[in-house]
């Protein structure tokens, strides 16, 4: 298209654009704009208070984080702060309505403090997981 006028964007496309397809699957997506014009403004943002089976699941597996916290104490050059995450995050997630940034920064933080030992840092993986999936 070189050496053509850029169009305006009051002007029909004669490119075909079918927007987003997708076939099977999960599709989890947030904002999202597509277009000359498009917009996409967000409201509030927030994470649902886990159901009984999935709340169970987090609890044996903050408890778990908890022990290999214990376990691998050596491992970890802070002890003090991966605890002070934990109990924030379960602080925040028995709230009515956890607040997602609070618990994100909470699950980075732990990711972080969790890498020295690889058994603690696949249970804190796990329990990103979980939580992310409410």
């Amino acid at each position: 298209m070189s050496g053509q006028a850029p169009q305006s964007p009051d002007e029909p496309s004669h490119v075909l654009n079918f927007g987003v397809q997708q076939y099977g699957g999960q599709s989890q997506v947030a904002n999202q704009a597509v277009g000359p014009h498009a917009r996409a403004v967000a409201g509030r943002v927030s994470i649902q208070p886990p159901g009984t089976d999935q709340r169970a699941q987090v609890d044996a597996l903050l408890l778990l984080v908890e022990r290999l916290l214990d376990e691998h104490r050596a491992a970890l050059p802070d002890q003090e702060s991966p605890r002070a995450e934990l109990r924030r995050l379960r602080e925040e997630l028995d709230e009515d309505a956890p607040e997602p940034g609070v618990v994100r920064r909470a699950l980075e933080r732990l990711t972080f403090f969790a890498q020295p030992a690889a058994p603690l840092a696949a249970a804190v993986a796990e329990l990103t997981r979980m939580i992310q999936s409410f």
